[in-house]
């Protein structure tokens, strides 16, 4: 894909208060004009009291841990719906309340509170059923719930369709009439709120009297993880919830299963960052979900001992290997059928693609349909196949394409062509039958056309300018870091320059590991660019390269040295 480098735009007046001035640059190129806007400390966090129905929820709970009901948690099979099933769960528990959970096997039974889910849950004979990162479409599951006596309390953070199920508290600021200005919040922020809520009801009855109060901010390394690993927008109030769980995790107040995916993934817990957590822990859980049954993640989160802990991670790191292999052979046979489809040029593709194969594993399809999009910058879906004749399908948008009202598009001009659908602007999910996937193909595509133009197909890479020999430094580099956290629609700061290549080759087979001099001046830096055309590189034949990069502190037997990342690449 061509690819144009695109500077950030930033206020001409810069931020006060003490701030560094490449910091100050940085943070109005994102949109903050007020020292306020980046601050991380917790009496900054949005009041729950506006989420509506949260003081009814806290009121339900608070009466089930009273009469010492049982309480069931049933959650999503990802990261985020790990981490709040286990923060829910620990939270009761801490409260004195009988808390148990459920997680859907995805390939027996979908997403969400479904009827057949209820008929599961009967078993663990609940009196509460409380939905996390999910139940909002759910309205056949929780009027399944609400016929078996149950209180039912829906806890969730996607958006709500024309109708809401009938539970005796819905807590989601993306529900109709909710004043809650955190509108990116995860689920595993909303359990959070509502566990904080439920507190605050407590200690107004008198529950803690004589006894130790739970301290909600405990389990914020929980929220922390769940928020990065679900990729929702990092606003204000999330970089507080991320920011406070980060440094909770540095300082080694965190849960053993976190520890151990620290552990078994190779990173330094005192200096662990955003991106650690979402490329390297969250994967890790999510492949749980993925190939295998999400209890595993969930009872890593619960264990108060850290030897369990480490066989559980084993067992996330194994899978998370097999995730790699299966997407990996996977993404080839999309390109070739891509590549089959005898395009003359780019502009022949379709602007929403669809992408179907039998034997495609329903556990991986995300993963490709975000490979395929990074390579194509067009939105894409990527079926699998389910039972009764359906496929189910996982999708990802680019910008400027609100994923999940586009589906609602496709259904609307296309009565009973999908069986059912949900999800955010930039991800989504939804079934369909297997014979209608070319007519679902062809209607997507269309829908998608009138939706873009051609230039918000045209891929991009933003950075932040450039940097003098002055800034290349691990100074700088700290000061980066400790800036976070970084994340979705908060991005990582990166730079463009012009370099000279003094040394260049192959490590690992696929990275390429550099020695770059900053023209006119004797200053050298190590850089690698991960996951290179080895057809294209190393080319001895090019001496001069143009670099987009993230400054970073590489750490290699005790020692410290300044490294670039190397996002893009390209002669000079």
């Amino acid at each position: 894909m061509p690819l144009q480098i695109t500077r950030r735009t930033h206020n001409p007046l810069p931020l006060t208060d003490g701030i560094h001035p490449l910091l100050a640059r940085i943070y109005s190129a994102r949109g903050i004009s007020d020292p306020s806007e980046i601050s991380r400390q917790l009496k900054g966090l949005q009041n729950y009291k506006s989420l509506k129905d949260i003081e009814k929820a806290a009121s339900l709970l608070a009466d089930a841990i009273y009469e010492q009901k049982r309480i069931l948690i049933v959650g999503d099979f990802d990261c985020d719906g790990a981490t709040s099933s286990a923060l829910g769960v620990l939270a009761l528990r801490q409260m004195g309340g009988l808390a148990d959970y459920l997680v859907p096997n995805r390939f027996e039974y979908g997403y969400g509170l479904t009827p057949e889910i209820v008929q599961v849950a009967r078993e663990y004979q609940p009196e509460v059923l409380v939905t996390v990162d999910n139940g909002i479409s759910s309205i056949d599951g929780v009027a399944a719930a609400k016929s078996q006596g149950w209180t039912v309390i829906v806890t969730d953070h996607h958006l709500a369709g024309e109708e809401i199920p009938e539970a005796d508290a819905i807590v989601n600021p993306n529900q109709p009439d909710c004043p809650f200005a955190g509108k990116n919040t995860a689920g595993v922020g909303i359990i959070f709120y509502v566990m904080c809520a439920l507190r605050t009801e407590l200690r107004q009855r008198g529950w803690f009297k004589g006894k130790t109060e739970f301290n909600p901010f405990q389990l914020l390394d929980l929220v922390a993880l769940g928020t990065i690993a679900d990729v929702v927008s990092l606003d204000a109030n999330n970089r507080i919830l991320a920011y406070q769980g980060l440094a909770r995790i540095r300082a080694g107040h965190c849960r053993p299963g976190i520890q151990a995916l620290i552990e078994i993934s190779g990173r330094q817990q005192s200096r662990l960052t955003s991106s650690d957590l979402g490329f390297a822990l969250g994967p890790r859980l999510n492949a749980a979900g993925r190939l295998d049954d999400m209890s595993t993640g969930i009872e890593l989160l619960l264990t108060e001992r850290i030897e369990s802990a480490r066989e559980l991670a084993a067992e996330l790191d194994g899978l998370n290997r097999d995730r790699k292999e299966i997407e990996a052979g996977m993404q080839v046979e999309a390109m070739r059928h891509l590549s089959s489809l005898e395009l003359d040029k780019q502009s022949d593709l379709p602007w929403g693609v669809s992408l179907f194969q039998e034997g495609w594993h329903q556990g991986v399809v995300g993963i490709l349909a975000s490979r395929v999009k990074e390579k194509l910058h067009r939105p894409v879906i990527a079926f699998a196949e389910a039972d009764n004749g359906e496929i189910k399908g996982s999708a990802r948008s680019i910008k400027g394409l609100h994923m999940r009202d586009a589906l609602d598009s496709v259904a609307r001009e296309n009565p009973g062509l999908i069986i059912k659908f949900g999800g955010h602007a930039m991800a989504a999910g939804l079934s369909i039958y297997k014979k209608d996937f070319d007519t679902f193909a062809q209607a997507f595509d269309h829908i998608v056309k009138q939706g873009l133009t051609t230039e918000q197909l045209e891929a991009e890479i933003h950075t932040d300018g450039e940097l003098g020999a002055a800034e290349l430094t691990m100074d700088t580099a700290q000061i980066l870091r400790e800036a976070g956290p970084w994340g979705q629609n908060f991005p990582e700061p990166s730079f463009d320059g012009r370099f000279q290549i003094i040394q260049q080759r192959l490590v690992g087979q696929k990275h390429l590991k550099m020695v770059l001099k900053v023209p006119s001046s004797e200053y050298y830096v190590d850089a690698i660019a991960f996951n290179i055309d080895p057809g294209q590189w190393p080319n001895q034949n090019i001496n001069t390269v143009n670099v987009v990069y993230k400054l970073d502190i590489n750490e290699f037997r005790g020692q410290q040295s300044l490294q670039l990342i190397v996002d893009h690449l390209e002669s000079a």
